[in-house]
């Protein structure tokens, strides 16, 4: 049939420069809302990603859809709002405009949720009404309605969060190996 293969796989240190160029490409998109300009290198400026294999509780995720790639997500065990680490923070989510619109980037939100039990947050900009949307509807069927968002209008942040607690994978023979994977 045409079912794709759709894969969320963990990022090792040797996939740096291939994060760091699809980056490119999500802060590309970014730009229309956040009104951005390329460096005079013509790329858009991004901090290093060096952290992101440095620290514990960073969790760089790169996503292929039959083989190829198809985007990211970047994972933080700190929330942005109150910095308690046991909760987990979608810190950036991307999926290649090519796969768009055609339930990809739900399958990768769930694999990413599905990672790791617990709290999660899920943040958006206020001019970023698209995310929203996308972002209500899956948890919404990722938690069958049972998450509550929060509008924070101040340093911390300047959006919408959803907060809920990440499914336990009853498939999963010992919860705990799911909550401590690294």
């Amino acid at each position: 049939g045409n079912a794709m293969k759709i894969e969320l796989l963990p990022a090792p240190k040797e996939s740096a420069s291939v994060l760091a160029h699809l980056l490119q490409y999500y802060v590309y998109d970014f730009s229309e809302i956040l009104g951005t300009d390329v460096a005079d290198d013509g790329r858009f400026a991004f901090p290093p990603l060096d952290a992101y294999w440095e620290d514990d509780w960073r969790h760089p995720f790169l996503a292929r859809v039959d083989g190829e790639h198809a985007g990211f997500a970047l994972v933080h065990q700190r929330s942005r709002v109150t910095a308690d680490t046991s909760t987990w923070d979608v810190a950036e989510f991307f999926v290649m405009r090519k796969y768009r619109r055609r339930g990809v980037g739900a399958i990768l939100a769930t694999r990413v949720f599905d990672s790791f039990h617990g709290t999660w947050e899920v943040r958006q900009r206020f001019a970023n009404t698209a995310a929203t949307a996308f972002w209500r509807k899956v948890i919404d069927v990722y938690t069958s309605g049972r998450f509550e968002e929060i509008v924070i209008d101040d340093e911390r942040w300047r959006g919408p969060v959803q907060r809920f607690t990440s499914r336990t994978l009853e498939a999963a023979p010992d919860a705990t190996a799911t909550s401590n994977r690294r």
